[in-house]
């Protein structure tokens, strides 16, 4: 066996960690840990929010919608995703938050893998 190889399901893995899949803050022998990327498969509820708005962002991040109906606010803007393979792409110093309106399945890539954005919540959170 390689340990340098992992074989997974998204949505059995992503349960484990709050949806993270892949980031800084897997164990540094994880074949899943990186300090260049992080993944989230995030499985929402109706009315699933983020718990506060990620303020100073210092990563660049694309989500996509896989399924369901899910808003992220941005400064200024409101971007509703609705169709599979809807996404949305921000930046450097664009802060956000999101709601899923609907049962929604995000996929979100976000770079560099940084510690100090999450929010002490009892739901999962982006």
């Amino acid at each position: 066996m390689n340990d340098s190889v992992y074989v997974g399901n998204a949505g059995k893995d992503a349960a484990l960690d709050r949806g993270w899949i892949l980031g800084h803050f897997k164990d540094a022998d994880d074949p899943r840990h990186s300090d260049a990327v992080e993944i989230k498969w995030g499985v929402h509820p109706p009315g699933d929010e983020r718990a506060e708005w990620v303020r100073g962002e210092e990563r660049t991040a694309l989500l996509v919608l896989i399924s369901g109906r899910f808003r992220v606010e941005l400064p200024g803007r409101s971007v509703l995703l609705e169709q599979q393979g809807d996404y949305v792409v921000w930046g450097r110093g664009v802060d956000h938050s999101w709601i899923a309106e609907e049962e929604s399945v995000v996929l979100t890539v976000r770079w560099p893998s940084v510690p100090g954005y999450a929010v002490e919540a009892a739901e999962p959170h982006v």
